[in-house]
């Protein structure tokens, strides 16, 4: 951290703003790099429950004392598994001057030594640079038993529209190798692959329709059956 950096952090806290503020300039001056947390003020405390966010993810902690702690959304999933409701846990970060409130740069759950740590970044999304090719250790189901998806033998979770899975029925067997190409979402819970394409190998692969289908039109239906005849 440069000099100013560290000038205009220290003169926020001077002034009085909240946390939040702080930390966004804090976060600014870091440049993407990760800095030691232990730099940060420290905060004991055991955990209440959680604070959600809007859409149900988890975006921080009420401690026993009242004490808020704020985490980006993007930590929920490893904030779920590291922190639970009775853990005593140590916070480093930006603390409000007139209200209980840290903006959390690392949370420490005390007894087990596990950590949740703001890399300043979202869980990694990218489209994957090369084809992935693998063995299905397990198909996976929709809840009206429609076929959506597998699990490989390296981890990978491999996903696909069940219109689609239809078509490929023949390669979405357990024990097959299958080749896939995709858009993959890497998280602390592993990575999905959302396929574009698949084949049995890597020079055969077919380009996959991930458009939801349209239902069909009342015209295109079956018609009713007719109405039963006299009887004799």
């Amino acid at each position: 951290m440069t000099n100013r950096a560290r000038s205009t952090v220290a003169t926020l806290l001077l002034l009085g703003g909240t946390a939040l503020g702080a930390a966004t300039v804090f976060a600014q001056a870091r440049g993407g790099l990760i800095y030691d947390a232990s730099q940060l003020p420290q905060t004991k405390g055991v955990v209440k429950q959680y604070t959600l966010s809007p859409r149900g993810e988890i975006d921080g902690l009420l401690l026993a004392d009242g004490t808020e702690v704020k985490l980006p959304p993007h930590l929920s999933t490893p904030t779920a598994f590291a922190l639970r409701p009775g853990d005593a846990v140590t916070v480093r970060g930006l603390k409000a001057r007139a209200l209980p409130l840290i903006d959390a740069v690392s949370v420490t759950n005390d007894a087990t030594g596990a950590v949740v740590l703001d890399q300043g970044g979202p869980e990694e999304r990218s489209v994957a640079a090369e084809v992935m090719t693998s063995k299905i250790v397990a198909v996976l189901h929709g809840k009206r038993g429609e076929v959506n998806g597998a699990v490989l033998d390296n981890g990978v979770q491999l996903r696909l529209p069940p219109h689609e899975a239809e078509r490929f029925a023949d390669l979405l067997k357990q024990d097959q190798t299958i080749s896939v190409r995709g858009e993959s979402m890497k998280s602390p819970l592993g990575i999905v692959i959302e396929a574009t394409a698949l084949g049995a190998t890597p020079d055969r692969l077919a380009q996959l329709d991930t458009r939801r289908p349209k239902p069909p039109r009342p015209d295109d239906r079956a018609p009713p059956p007719p109405p039963p005849g006299p009887r004799g």
